[in-house]
């Protein structure tokens, strides 16, 4: 790419996102999110240096998005549980989480599926038989109690599961995928709405890990937005690579938004340190340091933009998403196959936030921020809600 015609995409990129939002008018209904434009290669010094300059030149005038007021959220009543019988961690996690979550067995599918990373086309083709079988139109998401499989060739198993399994991105990972019509919108039925079963790993590094994490979620539930509570603590952060780091073109201004109970900061550091009350940390990065003196909240939400941090495996060398989970995130994101130059594969943080706070669970927050899921992987507790009240539901 050019580097007058990247100069042009973001400048594009800028205004599709000048759209005002302010605290005071947050609740009015708006359009839809809008979709970033492409930015450079997030996998590895490939890109060319003149892009990379490009953007640093385009510092955007920071402004809220407007997003669409939602009303309500997917309750554990429109949750599906599958376990695989085939593999230890599955079937103890999944009892843990059906018994946490008060799943009744009438909601719960029993499979057996191979314990690796991958799935062929085949065997996928018939493990989403059988989850259509079996649920029908009864659940709005679903929750995946294992750490493998986590991809279907070079799609997520999230991605595939809600999509369909798309063959033809696995001949060009870089390229365009299917757009996600749930980015961006109002709806809290997925499934019913848009046809899409979205689904979240329970997946950590052990059992241990695991039970954690859903209790975090179970508890981060009506927590926050209350008044006179001291704000939750939102990290965006720009690191020394500046590759990795595109999303900064997509963040809101610093400063304390009272109405929503976060404090927003802007950050310029490869790593944060012995910070607290963090609810949402977004960066850019192979690897994340200093984890274990970041106090995350329960219901926190965390990923790194880097190529491969939903394939849970460590043969690529780049940190996964079980990094975030472990340090004592709710819930994470990372592709598993190379996504190359498309800010739309990754999590939007202006969408990912406003999202959360107005009530949705950290299944539908994450969703609704990610208009090219094709690739991305979905892990966490899927029902944390913790700007929910509790009359919700």
């Amino acid at each position: 790419m050019s580097l007058s015609v990247f100069r042009m995409l973001c400048l594009t990129l800028l205004v599709l996102w000048a759209g005002p939002l302010h605290a005071a008018d947050s609740a009015q209904p708006a359009a839809s999110v809008a979709a970033s434009s492409p930015a450079p290669h997030p996998g590895g010094p490939t890109a060319a240096a003149g892009a990379n300059s490009a953007v640093s030149a385009a510092i955007p005038v920071r402004r809220w998005v407007r997003a669409p007021r939602v009303h309500g959220r997917l309750t554990a009543k429109e949750l599906g549980l599958v376990i695989n019988e085939d593999d230890p961690y599955s079937v103890q996690i999944g009892a843990y989480y059906a018994k946490a979550r008060q799943i009744p067995a009438s909601r719960i599918l029993k499979v057996r599926l191979p314990v690796k990373p991958t799935l062929t086309p085949g065997e996928f083709a018939a493990f989403s038989k059988e989850v259509e079988a079996f649920f029908g139109q009864r659940v709005q998401g679903l929750a995946l109690s294992w750490r493998q499989p986590f991809a279907v060739n070079c799609n997520s198993i999230t991605g595939a599961l809600a999509l369909g399994y798309d063959h033809r991105l696995c001949q060009n990972t870089c390229s365009t995928s299917r757009a996600s019509t749930y980015f961006g919108g109002i709806s809290t039925r997925p499934h019913a709405d848009h046809g899409m079963r979205l689904s979240m790993l329970l997946a950590a590094s052990d059992v241990r890990s695991a039970k954690a994490m859903i209790d975090r979620g179970v508890r981060s539930d009506h927590t926050l937005g209350l008044r006179g509570a001291p704000p939750a603590q939102v990290h965006y952060v720009s690191t020394s690579d500046r590759i990795r780091s595109q999303r900064r073109l997509l963040f809101p201004p610093a400063g304390l938004v009272r109405q929503f109970g976060v404090e927003v900061h802007l950050d310029e550091t490869d790593a944060l340190q012995d910070v607290d009350r963090v609810l949402l940390y977004l960066t850019g990065r192979e690897r994340v340091e200093h984890l274990d003196t970041v106090g995350f909240l329960p219901g926190a939400l965390a990923d790194h933009l880097t190529s491969f941090g939903g394939a849970l495996e460590p043969s690529h060398g780049q940190m996964t998403a079980l990094s975030w989970i472990d340090a004592g995130a709710t819930a994470s994101y990372g592709t598993t196959s190379e996504p190359c130059s498309h800010l739309q594969k990754f999590p939007d943080p202006q969408a990912l936030l406003l999202f959360y706070v107005q009530g949705a669970t950290a299944l539908e927050a994450y969703w609704k921020s990610v208009r090219w899921p094709q690739q991305g992987l979905f892990v966490g507790e899927p029902l944390a809600a913790p700007f929910s009240r509790a009359t919700g539901g």
